[in-house]
């Protein structure tokens, strides 16, 4: 895949996607937000995906926040409409059947963070910087990010980071719960995410990808995640994956699951 504002680096059935606008600070303009979507959905039609890595190009950001240039002159049907597509974009992420980390450099601010959050697992560097200063321009976040952190860190640290437009760095995002580990720098970092997405892939790809989709119901408005996780348990029943996993367990071997 050839983009103009991201890497693609496929490699051993892991996927890496690197926001490549360093002298912005990976900032999130229209156009790469559309590359974004453009990646995942490639993404989502590999066959042998084991997972996906993303990340920002240089050391100084993951993601610095949205091109706040772009913001100008905007009215109220426009502004709703920027946000709606980064919403659908963010929850293709998501609910992608396949892990995705985020490898966050340096600082992960307004949609930065939103766009981290919306991973499944934060991998951070010891210089990573999380926050949403988006108050500071009297304006809110937009991408998600009012909703997700609130799923990480509860209503109250949530509140305060809205509110007060400060920033946290990687230790206390771990203490916190925003992130799932630290790393001293980009280099462990991904090998980090390396190692969790290769161990995933050796489990049953169907049941990883019902774990993603159960988990995510549970924030679904008028949805019942427990009826979900039902449903989900019963439908894996007509893979073959489920019949290798039982004889392989029953045999003392290694299961080699199919995904089918």
């Amino acid at each position: 895949m050839v983009f103009q504002n991201l890497l693609w680096s496929l490699d051993s059935g892991v996927l890496t996607i690197t926001i490549n606008r360093p002298d912005k600070l990976n900032a999130l303009n229209s156009a790469t937000i559309l590359e974004i979507k453009d990646a995942f959905e490639s993404a989502s039609k590999l066959v042998g995906l084991k997972g996906i890595i993303l990340t920002g190009s240089g050391d100084k950001a993951f993601v610095a926040g949205a091109d706040i240039s772009e913001f100008k002159g905007l009215d109220a049907n426009q502004a709703k409409s920027l946000a709606q597509r980064g919403h659908d974009i963010f929850n293709l992420i998501e609910n992608m059947h396949v892990p995705v980390i985020a490898l966050v450099n340096g600082y992960a601010l307004g949609g930065g963070c939103e766009l981290a959050m919306a991973c499944h697992m934060r991998i951070a560097t010891s210089n990573a910087k999380f926050g949403q200063p988006e108050v500071n321009l009297g304006i809110i976040a937009g991408y998600g990010g009012t909703q997700r952190m609130i799923q990480y860190i509860g209503k109250a640290r949530s509140l305060e980071l809205h509110l007060t437009a400060d920033t946290i760095d990687a230790e206390k995002a771990l203490h916190w719960g925003l992130v799932n580990y630290i790393e001293t720098d980009k280099g462990s970092a991904f090998e980090k995410a390396l190692y969790f997405i290769n161990k995933i892939g050796t489990k049953g790809p169907i049941a990883v990808a019902k774990v993603i989709k159960v988990t995510n119901d549970y924030f679904i408005d008028g949805v019942d995640g427990f009826s979900s996780e039902v449903d989900a348990f019963g439908d894996i029943f007509n893979s073959n994956d489920v019949t290798e996993g039982v004889n392989a367990f029953l045999e003392k071997r290694k299961a080699n699951f199919k995904g089918k």
